[in-house]
Protein backbone atom coordinates (compact mmCIF):
# COMPACT_ATOMS: atom_id res chain seq x y z
CA UNK A 1 0.00 0.00 0.00
CA UNK A 2 1.52 3.37 -1.07
CA UNK A 3 0.39 6.77 0.69
CA UNK A 4 1.74 9.78 1.50
CA UNK A 5 1.21 10.27 5.28
CA UNK A 6 0.19 13.93 5.91
CA UNK A 7 -0.26 14.85 9.40
CA UNK A 8 -0.82 17.73 11.72
CA UNK A 9 -1.29 19.15 15.28
CA UNK A 10 -4.30 21.13 16.96
CA UNK A 11 -3.44 23.11 19.68
CA UNK A 12 -5.75 24.70 22.27
CA UNK A 13 -6.32 28.02 22.92
CA UNK A 14 -8.03 30.17 25.41
CA UNK A 15 -7.80 33.15 23.14
CA UNK A 16 -8.77 32.21 19.89
CA UNK A 17 -8.68 35.99 18.43
CA UNK A 18 -4.74 36.26 19.99
CA UNK A 19 -4.18 32.63 18.98
CA UNK A 20 -5.30 33.57 15.19
CA UNK A 21 -3.06 36.57 15.14
CA UNK A 22 0.30 35.38 16.64
CA UNK A 23 -0.33 32.08 14.01
CA UNK A 24 -0.94 34.21 10.77
CA UNK A 25 1.71 36.44 11.38
CA UNK A 26 4.18 33.20 12.39
CA UNK A 27 2.98 31.19 9.55
CA UNK A 28 3.53 33.86 7.37
CA UNK A 29 7.20 33.12 6.83
CA UNK A 30 6.21 29.82 5.58
CA UNK A 31 3.39 31.19 2.98
CA UNK A 32 0.43 29.16 4.81
CA UNK A 33 -3.06 30.14 4.67
CA UNK A 34 -5.58 30.50 7.09
CA UNK A 35 -8.96 28.50 6.73
CA UNK A 36 -11.46 28.91 9.57
CA UNK A 37 -13.05 26.03 10.04
CA UNK A 38 -16.07 26.91 12.48
CA UNK A 39 -16.06 29.31 15.46
CA UNK A 40 -13.71 26.83 17.80
CA UNK A 41 -11.24 25.98 15.17
CA UNK A 42 -8.95 27.43 12.76
CA UNK A 43 -6.53 25.28 10.42
CA UNK A 44 -3.10 26.91 8.31
CA UNK A 45 -3.04 25.38 5.21
CA UNK A 46 0.17 24.65 2.85
CA UNK A 47 0.37 26.51 -0.32
CA UNK A 48 1.92 23.72 -2.09
CA UNK A 49 -0.87 21.18 -1.36
CA UNK A 50 -3.43 22.64 0.52
CA UNK A 51 -2.85 20.01 3.42
CA UNK A 52 -3.15 21.28 7.02
CA UNK A 53 -0.10 22.34 8.04
CA UNK A 54 -1.44 23.43 11.75
CA UNK A 55 -5.21 24.13 13.55
CA UNK A 56 -5.80 25.60 17.13
CA UNK A 57 -9.41 24.94 18.42
CA UNK A 58 -11.25 26.05 21.54
CA UNK A 59 -11.54 22.55 23.59
CA UNK A 60 -14.42 20.80 22.60
CA UNK A 61 -16.27 19.97 26.21
CA UNK A 62 -15.50 23.28 27.28
CA UNK A 63 -13.18 23.05 29.51
CA UNK A 64 -9.81 25.39 29.56
CA UNK A 65 -7.28 24.74 27.28
CA UNK A 66 -3.99 23.85 28.36
CA UNK A 67 -0.25 22.45 27.39
CA UNK A 68 0.89 19.22 27.64
CA UNK A 69 3.81 18.74 29.65
CA UNK A 70 6.18 16.97 27.32
CA UNK A 71 3.94 17.58 23.88
CA UNK A 72 5.75 19.89 21.40
CA UNK A 73 4.41 20.71 17.90
CA UNK A 74 7.56 20.38 15.35
CA UNK A 75 7.51 22.61 12.89
CA UNK A 76 10.27 21.47 9.76
CA UNK A 77 11.97 24.20 7.88
CA UNK A 78 13.92 23.77 4.86
CA UNK A 79 17.53 25.91 6.04
CA UNK A 80 18.71 26.70 9.26
CA UNK A 81 18.53 30.64 8.34
CA UNK A 82 14.72 29.73 8.30
CA UNK A 83 14.63 28.28 11.45
CA UNK A 84 16.37 31.64 12.52
CA UNK A 85 14.26 33.85 11.01
CA UNK A 86 10.74 31.76 13.02
CA UNK A 87 12.30 31.49 16.09
CA UNK A 88 13.17 35.59 15.84
CA UNK A 89 9.43 36.11 14.81
CA UNK A 90 7.61 34.32 17.36
CA UNK A 91 9.81 35.71 20.21
CA UNK A 92 8.97 39.17 18.46
CA UNK A 93 5.06 38.13 18.69
CA UNK A 94 5.12 37.46 21.76
CA UNK A 95 6.25 33.35 22.26
CA UNK A 96 8.82 32.67 25.51
CA UNK A 97 12.05 31.05 24.52
CA UNK A 98 12.89 27.84 25.30
CA UNK A 99 16.06 27.32 23.46
CA UNK A 100 17.83 29.63 21.07
CA UNK A 101 18.42 28.34 17.55
CA UNK A 102 21.25 25.89 17.50
CA UNK A 103 23.05 22.31 16.64
CA UNK A 104 21.59 20.15 18.80
CA UNK A 105 22.20 16.49 17.84
CA UNK A 106 24.11 15.22 14.96
CA UNK A 107 22.53 17.33 11.91
CA UNK A 108 19.41 18.38 14.24
CA UNK A 109 19.59 22.59 14.33
CA UNK A 110 16.68 23.66 16.39
CA UNK A 111 15.15 26.53 18.26
CA UNK A 112 12.68 26.31 20.61
CA UNK A 113 9.44 28.69 22.04
CA UNK A 114 6.21 28.34 24.03
CA UNK A 115 2.99 30.41 22.47
CA UNK A 116 0.82 32.48 23.89
CA UNK A 117 -0.97 29.66 25.38
CA UNK A 118 1.86 27.85 26.75
CA UNK A 119 2.06 25.28 23.69
CA UNK A 120 5.37 24.53 22.80
CA UNK A 121 7.24 24.69 19.27
CA UNK A 122 10.27 23.27 17.81
CA UNK A 123 11.46 25.13 14.66
CA UNK A 124 14.28 22.88 13.24
CA UNK A 125 16.26 21.78 10.33
CA UNK A 126 17.29 18.12 9.99
CA UNK A 127 20.23 18.29 7.17
CA UNK A 128 21.90 15.03 6.94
Amino acid sequence: MATKLKHYSTLGTNNKEAAEDFYDNLLSLVNAFKFPANDRITMWMSPEDNSVILAIAIPYNGAPATNGNGSMKGIALDSKEEVDAMYAKAISLGAKDDGEPGQRAGPFYGAYVYDLDGNKLTFFNFDA
